[in-house]
């Protein structure tokens, strides 16, 4: 601090120091100086004076001031001091103290200079990168403002240096995760100046998520209600996005359209709007305007806009746009944008038309915002607004162009007059007294017949009651009636643009024109007479008229011919004079600024002459009328025959490409049939394998219960047997009973028998279908089959006598049992004489005849069991054949497998061969050589010994 009083002039007898010795004093300081001290304190007296002197500081002090960032970076507060005191001499932001004290003010160019000389060394703005990612704020802030300085000053240049250094702009991106909102805040406007007409960094910085961040931060700051902060972030973001189509698509994939619609969300109450909340919506505005700007690729802005009305922002576009108490400026920009929303997009286009403003009854909005447009008393700015919005509402919209034009057909006007219709108010502003609504109205209607040779020709139907007790007059007549009266050049610029429209394609339309004589006439006089500067616009326009009327005539009528009227240009006007009258147009300056982009922008009323779209036209027949005037007959007649057989070709054309849309729509029809039937298959095959599951679970229950079946009547016989009977007939029974239960017995095992035989058959059969994997599987299968095969065969012949034996033994039993019916007459004779005896007969003889039908019974299941092996049988002899067939197959592959199993080993023994004679060469040489045996050997002795361990273990 002495060195400061000392140098900043303490109390003194001699002279002051004036302020460059002071500066060279500190400057020395900083320089020599070997205290951080001292070197500290005269950095912090140079940026006190760095505001006064800023010349001197900047010339004298700016080289120790990058050495000191250079060397004493470990001290933030020296680092802090040198900082501010660059920014100081950099920046031509004055102080507000400078200002009061009116002290001359700096010129621009001495920032300039000082940014040039200071990133004339690259290395110094690596150095300010570096120390921005610094965390302690006396050092990042200032760097982040002198860095913002650097950009304002030399921005081309600091752009590029930051784009070639590593991680250049990815360090600054960190700045908008910073908790700290005063850097937060200025690394936003440090974004701003960095992304400036620099689509590389501007595509670096999205990638980098800035999007979400920024969304992150207006969304905190409260949207349309924050701060400077809000309208910061939107400027950053309108850089980012403009004219950047990759930057674009990104915005649309990431789903941040979604995420602008609590923007525009306004509460009933729209009364005293801040100044700071207008800007806010304004930018926001031209931000979904930058999204869907005619301007970008007709892919991306389609995308957009669809976006924009899933999501609900055009809904809540148009809440604004018939909300009341909103701002005029926010109004006339929200109808802009609610224009380009709906430009070309047919979706859009149809919920715009269907929107109605909450007045009582509804009407459309459409007609709401005419009214405003043919309005005299509504502000120039917003009739502008309006007309750009009926335009794009039209644009491509062929379903809209009908419903405005129907409006003024006679069937659908209303009669009553309660509601007035879009049609109804266009020809209201066409006729009033107001040339700029007869310019808008004009305009509009061209629009609503752009392009669409139908709705021109109905607009020929079109009458207007002109006064009482007067006939009707044609739209087309009344039109041509106010250009012969000599109104105001903009009224008579609209109605000869419209005319020019309507006339352009349509020869329906130009005969109409033509039959009234007085038409041509008065064309050919505006254009023959030299008028003012002002009138030679009309002249061009007229002449333009006139043109399409030879170029577009189909000599319908005699007097009108081609070859007529291009004789009386020749007789009248002259062709070369009507060639640069026609010429007036397209070199007008007003024609060049209409020809820039779709939405009429004029600085007052009397420039609004022409529309975007009309000069289009302008430009596609202005060298074909030229043409035109100059061709004989003969080359008329020609280009006549060219033309009929282009239509022909085009209705061959229209008519493949129907048949073609016919067969689409055919196949459109067979496809979905042939899903309906494939559904229905894939139901029908699911039914089908549910009833397979229910069949085999009944087969199952049968089975079942037969078993329980076979136990009951088991149980029933050994309970009869416990009956004592006297006589032989007991004892007979009771024999033939358990023989019967013998051959049950037999017969069962013997149906389990067959039926194990025929799952070893399919077993046989599925795993003959899976050979053919590997060479051995399939050897092992052969072997397996044919032994099955050979046992099948045994175990059937078996099965065969010991059916044979089974039925002599039934035939037995059946004998047996006449016999004992025969001895069981016989005792009932002997039996009959005493009473009880009888009793006692008769009611055994009751139970005898109940089984014998029992057997009876059983006998002839057995027999009917007996024919179904039969069938058993003659199924089996039928698979025995087909797998003998298989027998033979697999021995011949077996065959082959053999023969090549016995070249594998011949192949195996040389192989064996030759590496016995390669272990002999290298044990010639000395190489140690191991044998397999050795190896084996030696291996299994580690076994033993470790073996021998673990059981002393």
């Amino acid at each position: 601090m002495n060195f400061l009083r000392g140098v900043m002039g303490g109390p003194s007898a001699g002279p002051q120091p004036s302020g460059a010795e002071t500066i060279q004093k500190l400057c020395d300081r900083v320089a020599s100086s070997t205290l951080l001290d001292d070197r500290r304190d005269a950095v912090r007296a140079l940026k006190s004076l760095s505001k006064k002197y800023r010349l001197e500081v900047g010339i004298q002090a700016m080289e120790h001031l990058i050495h000191v960032l250079q060397t004493d970076r470990s001290d933030s507060e020296i680092i802090g001091y040198a900082l501010d005191t660059l920014y100081n001499v950099i920046s031509n932001d004055l102080e507000e103290e400078e200002q009061e004290e009116n002290l001359p003010k700096q010129v621009d160019d001495l920032g300039s200079q000082f940014t040039e000389i200071f990133i004339k060394q690259q290395e110094n703005v690596t150095l300010l990168l570096t120390l921005v990612e610094e965390f302690d704020f006396h050092v990042r802030w200032p760097g982040v403002k002198l860095l913002t300085s650097l950009l304002k000053q030399q921005g081309p240049q600091v752009q590029q240096i930051i784009l070639v250094s590593p991680m250049g702009v990815s360090r600054l991106m960190d700045l908008l995760a910073d908790s700290r909102e005063v850097i937060r805040n200025d690394g936003v406007l440090l974004l701003q100046q960095l992304t400036k007409s620099n689509a590389a960094i501007q595509k670096i910085v999205a990638f980098e998520n800035a999007f979400e961040r920024l969304l992150d931060i207006i969304t905190e700051e409260g949207n349309s209600d924050g701060g400077i902060v809000v309208e910061d972030c939107l400027l950053l973001l309108q850089n980012l996005l403009k004219n950047n189509n990759s930057n674009q698509n990104f915005f649309k994939e990431g789903s941040y359209i979604q995420r602008m619609k609590p923007w525009f969300e306004v509460g009933d109450d729209n009364c005293g709007w801040s100044a700071q909340k207008v800007t806010n919506l304004h930018l926001m505005l031209q931000l979904v305007r930058v999204l869907v700007s005619p301007t970008n690729p007709p892919g991306a802005t389609s995308s957009c806009q669809k976006a924009m009305f899933h999501c609900g922002l055009l809904q809540q576009l148009c809440t604004i746009l018939m909300a009341t108490g909103v701002p005029a400026d926010i109004l006339t920009e929200t109808i802009n944008t609610v224009s380009e929303v709906i430009r070309g997009c047919q979706m859009n286009q149809d919920y715009f038309a269907s929107v109605n403003a909450p007045s009582n009854p509804p009407r459309p909005a459409i007609v709401v915002l005419l009214m405003s447009m043919v309005n005299e008393r509504q502000p120039f700015v917003l009739r502008c607004a309006v007309l750009y919005c009926f335009q794009c509402f039209l644009y491509k919209n062929q379903k809209g162009q009908g419903e405005i034009v129907s409006t003024l057909l006679p069937s659908t006007i209303d009669a009553t007059g309660n509601s007035v219709s879009a049609g109804q108010l266009l020809c209201g502003g066409l006729f009033s007294t107001d040339s700029l609504s007869n310019w808008c109205a004009a305009v509009a209607l061209a629009h609503a017949l752009q392009e669409n040779a139908t709705l021109k020709e109905q607009l020929l139907r079109v009458q207007l009651a002109t006064s009482i007790g007067n006939p009707p007059v044609s739209l087309l007549q009344q039109c041509t009636n106010i250009l012969s009266q000599g109104s105001k050049v903009q009224t008579r610029v609209g109605l000869l643009m419209l005319l020019c429209t309507w006339l352009s394609n349509c020869s329906i339309a130009v005969t109409h024109f033509l039959h009234n004589p007085a038409n041509i006439p008065f064309l050919t006089g505006q254009i023959a007479e030299n008028l003012g500067e002002e009138e030679q616009l009309v002249q061009g326009l007229c002449a333009l008229l006139l043109g399409i009327s030879i170029y577009y005539n189909d000599n319908s009528l005699e007097n009108y011919r081609k070859e007529k009227l291009k004789q009386l240009i020749e007789k009248r006007i002259g062709r070369e004079n009507f060639i640069e009258k026609l010429g007036f147009i397209s070199k007008h300056e007003l024609y060049s600024r209409a020809a820039q982009k779709p939405q009429p922008s004029f600085s007052s009323p009397d420039h609004m002459m022409f529309d975007h779209e009309f000069t289009k036209l302008v430009k596609e027949l202005e060298g074909v009328i030229s043409k035109a005037i100059y061709k004989s007959s003969e080359e008329d007649k020609k280009e006549e025959e060219v033309k009929k057989t282009l239509e022909q070709h085009d209705n061959i054309v229209t008519h493949y490409k129907k048949v073609i849309r016919e067969q689409d729509q055919e196949l459109e029809e067979l496809k979905q049939r042939i899903n309906t039937l494939t559904s229905q298959n894939e139901q029908l095959q699911a039914t089908v394998t549910q009833q397979v599951s229910q069949i085999q679970q009944h087969k199952d229950q049968y089975n079942l219960l037969k078993v329980q079946l076979g136990k009951d009547t088991q149980h029933h016989n050994s309970h009869s047997d416990t009956f004592q009977m006297n006589g032989v007939q007991m004892e007979e029974v009771s024999k033939l009973k358990e023989e019967l239960e013998e051959w049950k017995n037999k017969h069962e095992l013997l149906q389990g028998q067959l039926r194990e035989k025929d799952s070893v058959i399919e077993k046989l059969k599925s795993s003959q279908l899976e050979m053919g994997t590997t060479e051995q599987s399939s050897q092992t299968s052969k072997s397996g089959g044919l032994e099955h095969n050979n046992e099948l065969q045994k175990e059937l012949e078996m099965l065969r006598t010991q059916i044979q034996l089974q039925s002599t033994e039934i035939s037995k039993l059946q004998m047996e049992n006449q016999k004992l019916q025969v001895m069981n007459t016989t005792a009932d004779a002997v039996l009959g004489d005493s009473g009880a005896t009888a009793a006692t007969n008769s009611e055994l003889e009751g139970r005898l005849e109940q089984e014998i039908k029992e057997l009876k019974s059983e006998v002839k299941a057995l027999s009917e069991e007996k024919e179904s092996l039969k069938q058993h049988l003659d199924s089996s002899s039928s698979t025995v054949a087909i797998l003998q067939d298989e027998k033979s197959r697999l021995q011949q592959e077996v065959a082959e497998s053999k023969k090549e199993q016995d070249d594998l080993l011949v192949l195996l023994a040389d192989q064996d061969q030759k590496l016995s004679a390669l272990k002999i060469k290298l044990k010639d040489l000395g190489v140690p050589v191991e044998d397999e045996d050795d190896i084996e050997s030696g291996d299994q002795g580690d076994e033993d010994e470790d073996g021998d361990e673990e059981e002393q273990d």
